[in-house]
């Protein structure tokens, strides 16, 4: 994880392209769902409490 750090931390890498739902904390049992059957183009989602 280090390499991702310090990849992050010189501008060469960005973790906001990586997420690609936000969702309610609601959502998260359809949302974890979806993830474990690689649905919908999900790789990586943020729960809003």
């Amino acid at each position: 994880m280090t390499v991702l750090r310090d990849m992050i931390v010189a501008g060469r890498a960005s973790p906001g392209r990586i997420v690609t739902h936000h969702e309610p904390l609601g959502s998260a049992p359809a949302l974890f769902s979806a993830f474990d059957r690689r649905a919908a183009g999900i790789i990586k989602a943020v729960l809003h409490p």
